[in-house]
């Protein structure tokens, strides 16, 4: 989700257009006086809200949903920028003002169906886009939300399973992190490193991709959000990597800033790497412990998160020999949910499981 490191009279006005409200509503909305708002409009990035006001935005910010922001950021990537850095105009063929609201419309209902994992409904409408322009013949705005179509066919690839090649996720992102990066986004940019990240994790470059992590955990470019998520994830690529008790130590300084940060889902997540973390310590009893907290608190329960999740509970029940039947049980199901959406990668993690645990001893609870 978007962030604002500094708010000026430009963001508040692509905020208030976002929302589609009128300069007296959003006033009310902030709890601030209409001169105010006007005054914001009228000079833009030229003036700034005060410090108590620039928290008031970014309450209002954070508490509007993926269409709002989605609407906010195509907003700023056109505001405030100098003619020469944009087409001047669109080619004959490009598309219409209507056509770029029909656009990000469509992204909306793309951002909930990968949710849901609605992957065809998905794909349809992103090619339908991509397909019908060149980013040649589009303006920033255009460009922008070519890129954000871009991404969002990497996400799709990515859950499916399509990780590396020329028709993959690490594909998707490339193209799109070098439009980004034409156009001066770097906050942009900077997410499309984190799910390069995510992919070189998935193909096996364990190493890399927690060198990745490490960087981006402290970049600034990033959300506080996005920054905790790059941390879990370098906890997750040290413990695939076979350093269980540092992981784990890594993975409960991101739990700590998901609780400050009230992300549920993400707290949710990352008990069960710490669970999995500990699992190949050979903690069982703690392994239990953490999965049973993860699997208590998690908020959403898309196809997705329940393969996710059985998996790992699967992999822990299968690692004590009282238990390895109810994980082979576990995780039949999570196959066979895999399966029905056509999540290939989690497949694979399942069948890898199985097969690593075929003649080898279980660790004991301790």
């Amino acid at each position: 989700m978007t962030t604002v490191h500094r708010w000026t009279g430009l963001e508040a006005r692509a905020l208030r257009l976002a929302l589609r409200m009128s300069v007296r509503t959003f006033a009310e909305h902030l709890g601030v006086g209409v001169r105010t708002v006007s005054k914001w409009e009228k000079l833009r990035a030229g003036t700034e809200p005060r410090p108590d006001t620039q928290a008031i935005l970014d309450t209002a910010l954070a508490r509007t949903d993926a269409a709002v922001h989605l609407r906010f950021e195509t907003n700023l990537s056109m505001a405030g920028r100098p003619a020469s850095t944009l087409n001047r105009q669109v080619a004959e063929t490009g598309p219409r003002a209507w056509e770029y609201e029909s656009w990000a419309d469509d992204l909306d209902r793309v951002v909930v169906a990968l949710s849901r994992q609605n992957f065809a409904f998905a794909g349809t409408v992103l090619n339908r886009w991509l397909a019908r322009f060149q980013a040649v013949e589009l303006d920033g705005r255009g460009l922008y939300l070519f890129a954000r179509s871009t991404v969002l066919l990497g996400d799709l690839r990515r859950d499916q399973g399509a990780v590396i090649g020329p028709l993959s996720a690490q594909h998707s992102y490339t193209d799109a992190r070098a439009i980004f990066t034409q156009l001066g986004i770097p906050r942009r940019v900077a997410q499309v490193d984190l799910s390069l990240a995510v992919v070189a994790e998935m193909s096996g470059s364990l190493k890399t991709a927690a060198h990745r992590y490490e960087t981006l955990a402290v970049d600034d470019r990033l959300s506080r959000r996005d920054r905790a998520r790059a941390r879990l994830w370098v906890g997750t690529s040290l413990s695939k990597d076979g350093q269980h008790g540092y992981a784990a130590r890594v993975i409960l300084a991101a739990t700590r800033e998901f609780e400050d940060l009230s992300e549920p889902e993400d707290w949710s997540v990352a008990h069960q790497k710490v669970a999995l973390a500990h699992r190949g310590a050979g903690d069982l009893n703690s392994a239990l412990h953490f999965m049973e907290m993860a699997r208590s608190t998690t908020p959403a329960d898309s196809p997705l998160q329940r393969v996710r999740s059985d998996t790992a509970h699967g992999h822990i029940l299968l690692s004590d020999p009282a238990t390895r039947d109810d994980g082979l049980r576990v995780l039949d199901d999570a196959a066979k949910l895999a399966a029905t959406f056509g999540l290939s990668h989690q497949l694979r993690s399942i069948e890898s499981i199985r097969m690593a645990t075929e003649g080898t001893s279980c660790p004991r609870r301790r």
